[in-house]
This record gives structure tokens, sequence and C-alpha cells, in this order.
């Protein structure tokens, strides 16, 4: 997730799906030895060890039993043991493909140790298996949320939020996989049944500015954030969000008091340093300008637009190997930027390197940039990002 809306949603997933798929109907039906009907009250005890090590005996017993494997499983879930508890469903569904909830249990094991690429195949056949279930729903909309398949988790959060629309953290997680798939739309909709449900909630406004943003609306975007600002003045990326929407349109003057209230809020924030840099350097503080172009280049994630801006201030002030070094680092996080390259075959000019500034020059010529300078991008940080 993008440092743009702090959703405490993984914490509010696991509570939701804190159960586990086995049946309590399988468990309570259950005929068998001595031993497992030990097992099973164990279980319905909650005292999850010993539960553990009654499976266990029952599988000395019995190797194959594909039962014993599916509620050992869950007894190491329940013991946070949760690769121990896939590999045992596993196991089960080896012997029993069509055992009732384990796929749901397998799902869920892999999705708390953070492996949600893997854990996508169980839920699709559990949520298959059982359309209604809420549980298997969820899982899978967050895994493919946090897989980046944004457009797939769309439909699966919707379904889920058919059985539970009081859900505002889900709502929030539909409203960002609406977004990053451009469905503005959905996003407004979202935006809409949160504020009914919380009229102060700032990333409610932060999602609808984002997405006003995509459509072109900026001057609707700059309402949506003045809302979220005045309603939690210290929430993450309000001012940067804020300030970056007033720069795209020239209002320089406007945008640096905001860049300058999200570093109070977060000095290592490097976008918003970045932006204040280049802001500065646009009103002509090139002094301000180059030190908080220097203080972003040391932050994690700092991004090409630091490397440039100071790059055209050491220029000026005819610091020509510098500048150039900052030039072929902008280059290097992003080869297809146009500004760039043409800034330093004009320093290459400058400083009789006639030969490697035509073949910038002819690089820049060459280029066809199609940038996407969305809200929604800037405040998502930047895979090739690296700190200076």
């Amino acid at each position: 997730m993008g440092p743009g809306l702090r959703w405490k949603t993984l914490l509010a997933v696991w509570t939701l799906c804190a159960c586990s798929g086995l049946a309590p109907a399988q468990a309570s039906s259950a005929r068998g030895s001595a031993a497992t009907q030990k097992a099973l009250a164990l279980e319905q005890q909650g005292a999850w060890k010993d539960a553990e090590a009654a499976w266990r005996q029952v599988m000395e017993q019995n190797p194959r039993d594909a039962m014993a494997m599916a509620h050992l499983g869950l007894a190491l879930a329940r013991e946070t043991d949760y690769a121990g508890a896939a590999e045992e469903y596993r196991r089960a569904l080896r012997l029993d493909p069509r055992m009732p909830g384990v796929q749901l249990d397998l799902g869920l094991a892999l999705f708390k140790q953070g492996k949600l690429e893997e854990a996508i195949a169980p839920l699709k056949v559990a949520a298959t298996a059982a359309p209604a279930n809420v549980q298997a729903r969820i899982l899978l909309g967050m895994s493919y949320y946090g897989t980046k398949r944004y457009t797939a988790a769309i439909p699966q959060l919707r379904l889920a939020l058919g059985k539970a629309p009081e859900n505002v953290e889900m709502r929030g997680v539909l409203a960002q996989s609406c977004l990053y798939a451009k469905q503005y739309n959905c996003v407004l909709e979202q935006h809409k049944q949160i504020l009914a449900a919380n009229p102060e909630s700032a990333q409610a406004h932060m999602l609808a500015g984002e997405a006003l943003d995509g459509m072109k609306q900026t001057p609707g975007a700059i309402v949506e954030f003045q809302a979220a600002e005045k309603a939690a003045p210290t929430e993450p990326n309000v001012h940067f969000g804020l300030g970056y929407l007033l720069w795209k349109q020239h209002r320089y003057q406007e945008a640096e008091p905001e860049f300058k209230l999200e570093i109070e809020n977060e000095p290592m924030h490097a976008a918003a340093l970045a932006y204040l840099g280049d802001t500065e350097m646009k009103l002509e503080h090139a002094a301000e300008a180059e030190a908080d172009l220097r203080r972003a280049l040391h932050q994690p994630g700092a991004i090409k637009l630091a490397w440039l801006d100071l790059g055209i201030v050491l220029a000026d002030e005819g610091k020509k190997d510098e500048a150039a070094t900052d030039f072929e680092q902008a280059i290097q996080m992003d080869p297809n930027g146009v500004d760039a390259h043409w800034r330093l075959a004009r320093l290459y000019r400058s400083m009789g390197k006639t030969e490697e500034a035509n073949a910038e020059f002819a690089k820049a010529r060459a280029l066809h940039e199609k940038a996407d300078s969305s809200l929604v991008k800037q405040m998502t940080p930047s895979a090739s990002a690296q700190p200076r």
C-alpha cells in the first residue's frame, strides 16, 4: 500500500478472518478412535498445544488420516505456526482434495505468512465452493490487492461488502483498488459511502482528491485535499498531496508552505523535500532550494526530480562537473526522461564536450515521453528510487 492512505487493512482482515474454514459439524460428527475423540475435545476446550499432541498421536496410529492432518494444521495455526499449518493442510488435501474448509484454511495460513501470491489459488477454490463466504472473498480480494492485481481485487471486495456493508476499512481498500485500476467513478462512489459512515474521514477526502486529479479535475481535487487537511492536519501526505496539486497549477507561493508542513510532520519525506526544493528554485530562492534538494537526496526513496533540480542549481552556480553527475543520476533513474537528457546535453555543450552533447541531444529528440503526472503516482513510492 502506498503512503497516501494508511488504512489498517491487514489488522482488520486478520480480525475478520480469525476463524477456521473447517466446519464445526465436521468435528462434532466425526467418527473415529478414542484418540480422535480426545483430540476433538481438546480443540473444543481451546487447548491447542494439547490438541496438537493428541492429533499427532492419531496420525501415529493412521498416517493417512486426512482429517487428522487438517485438524493438526488448525491446531498449529491457532499456535501461530502458519508455515507448519500450511504444510499439514497441503498433506490433507493431497489425500482428500474435496475436504470442506481446508482450502480456505490453507489460503488463510499463507495469507498470514505474507505469501499472498500462493494464497490466491486455494482462496479461489474456497470462494468458488462457497460463493457466499465473506471470509474467502475478503482474503482473496486482499491477496489480489497485495499483489497489485487491482482489477481482480475489485469484484471480490464488492461481493464481500455486499455481506458486510459496514466495513469501512474494506471500503478503503476497494476505493484504493479502484484508484490504482483507474476506475475513478468507483472511487467517488466509495468516497460517498465512507463519508456517510464517517463524515470526518480525511482518508476518504484524499481518495476522492486523487481520483479527481486522475480525471483531470484538479480544482475539485484541491477542494477535497483542503477538506482532508482541515479534518486531520497530521494525516500522512495530506499536506504533500495539496502542495503537489497547487504545484501542478503553478501556484508555487501557495504550494511552498504545504510542502513545509508535510516535512514538519515527516522530516524524511523525500518527495516533499524534492518538490519543496523545486518550488524554491522556481521562486528563485536558490540557496534554500539547494539545501532542501540535498536533504531530499539523502532520504530513502529519493526521486528523480531532486537529482535533476540539483543539477540545474549547480549548473547555474558554475559547478558543472557536479551538475553533470546529478543529471546522469537522473537519467539512470529514468532513462526515458527527455528533460534530463536535454539538460545534460546543454551542459556538455557548455563544457566543450561536443560529441557527448550531440549524443544526448539525439536521445532527447528520439524519446517520446509519456509522463503520468497524476497525484496517485506521486504518492506511491517508486520501486526504482534509490537513496544517494
